[in-house]
């Protein structure tokens, strides 16, 4: 792989230089990133998704997961650690743990753009795991490391990724492995990718953690099954009911009870396709105190029943399983 340290200015952290872009950096990032809950589900090994602009998560943000973002549509501004930039269409980024990030894009308020990006975040345990069965991802090593500062790659590089990452929306089984590994070694071998914060920048999750929303956050993803009342999570956050809720919105881009209705549903999602509970039990899990509201709710987001997606999800698992006994047949029929 090449060097990854390939731009032109300064990074040695002393210099009167890195000293200046240090200040300028901490003037623009006073506003602590908000922490994302990144939900990869149980019979995956990481997330591929995409969305629009404006979109919830189009904030000044972080997470414990690694994440390569390509922008498909729109130009603006990027912010990765304390690097700040302008992207157009094809831009591709790689970061690391905990490493705040935000895209702006150039759109005129009121306008929506139905695809911004595609996205691929996965956690470190999983990529640690792949390395200790396959030596031969040992490659990957360096360019996780050097994500930990922001990876940018070349137009070329994003354009070669772009068709993977699209067909990895959509795939299923091993098929997602292959796609997987086929990105990675795309941006292994890519040339020129440039780190993007400065060589003193260091990401600091539990600084990051002191911020109101993100122990308000950290506590909702830990107890979603309970019983979760805004007016108690305004207490947490030290502000008044209102206050609470004005501050929620702007942070995570919906109101607090439909936020959590989401996570729930996605919970419940996970547990419908591993078939061990019937809805009922699968609607106290997941936080609901009864079925018919559990019901509305899942209908909102998923526009069926929990049984129908259920049911979908069985029709899909036993095509692939009729599939593969067909093929002795087809064989014979040589």
């Amino acid at each position: 792989m090449h060097t990854i340290l390939n731009d032109t200015t300064c990074r040695c952290g002393a210099c009167g230089y890195c000293r200046a872009a240090r200040t300028t950096a901490r003037r623009a990032n006073i506003v602590q990133p908000d922490l994302e809950l990144v939900d990869v589900a149980r019979d995956e090994s990481f997330k591929v998704w995409s969305h629009g602009y404006p979109y919830r998560t189009v904030r000044w943000h972080f997470h414990p997961q690694y994440e390569i973002q390509l922008i498909t549509t729109t130009t603006g501004k990027y912010f990765v650690g304390d690097h700040i930039g302008s992207f157009v269409p094809g831009n591709l980024v790689m970061m690391g743990p905990n490493l705040p990030h935000n895209w702006v894009s150039d759109v005129p308020p009121g306008d929506h753009v139905n695809e911004r990006c595609l996205i691929l975040q996965f956690d470190a345990e999983f990529v640690a795991r792949a390395i200790d069965v396959f030596p031969e991802l040992k490659r990957v090593e360096s360019l996780l490391d050097a994500s930990c500062w922001g990876v940018l790659f070349t137009p070329e590089t994003g354009a070669a990724a772009e068709p993977i990452m699209r067909e990895m929306l959509s795939a299923q089984g091993m098929r997602r492995i292959t796609l997987f590994l086929a990105l990675l070694d795309l941006l292994v071998q890519s040339a020129n990718p440039v780190k993007l914060a400065s060589a003193a920048y260091r990401a600091d999750p539990a600084r990051y953690a002191e911020a109101r929303i993100n122990h308000v956050l950290s506590y909702i993803g830990k107890n979603l099954s309970q019983e979760l009342r805004e007016t108690e999570l305004a207490e947490l956050a030290g502000q008044s009911a209102s206050a609470f809720s004005r501050y929620f919105r702007r942070h995570t881009g919906l109101p607090f009870v439909q936020y959590v209705n989401r996570l729930r549903i996605n919970l419940a999602c996970q547990l419908l396709m591993s078939g061990e509970l019937n809805i009922t039990d699968i609607c106290y899990q997941v936080g609901f105190n009864n079925l018919s509201n559990f019901n509305r709710q899942f209908l909102l987001l998923k526009n069926m029943s929990p049984s129908r997606w259920r049911a979908y999800q069985q029709l899909n698992a036993a095509s692939a399983t009729e599939s593969s006994e067909a093929e002795p047949a087809l064989e014979a029929f040589g």
